[in-house]
């Protein structure tokens, strides 16, 4: 009895809190190429000696949404997501995917050639070839001998 006049006094969900703070020690116990399952978008990478390639998953997003920025060796994706619009007589019964603005900022494993990033947005996946920095490639070495 008393724990429902709490409730119904307060504006606090403990069940969303508790949501909260699961999310918050899932973000803080994962390794840093380990992303958890709240961070939006999805993303992708792989790398080889001459760069790296992105695909970041961003269904229900227009392309003109989608910003894309490389400085160095870090990627930025930004964006907005709109939200899906009811039926006025309807209303959901249950509503999982987010809408609003996203922030993804990744930082990759060696800076990249920004002039020669080309991205291409289909079926919901960004992808996006990122160049190796030509001074950051391995070069080999001839050894005279004397």
């Amino acid at each position: 009895m008393v724990w429902n006049a709490f409730m119904r006094a307060s504006t606090v969900d403990p069940w969303r809190e508790l949501e909260r703070l699961h999310r918050q020690m899932d973000r803080f116990f994962a390794g840093p190429y380990t992303a958890t399952a709240n961070e939006y978008p999805a993303i992708d990478l792989w790398t080889g000696a001459d760069g790296i390639r992105l695909h970041a998953l961003l269904p229900g997003v227009a392309a003109p949404d989608i910003d894309l920025s490389v400085v160095g060796d870090t990627v930025t994706v930004k964006g907005s997501r709109r939200a899906d619009e009811t039926v006025a007589p309807e209303t959901y019964h249950r509503r999982e995917r987010e809408s609003g603005r996203f922030v993804r900022t990744i930082q990759l494993p060696f800076p990249v050639e920004n002039d020669s990033v080309r991205a291409r947005f289909r079926n919901g996946v960004l992808e996006v070839e990122l160049p190796r920095a030509a001074s950051d490639k391995p070069k080999k070495i001839a050894v005279q001998s004397t």
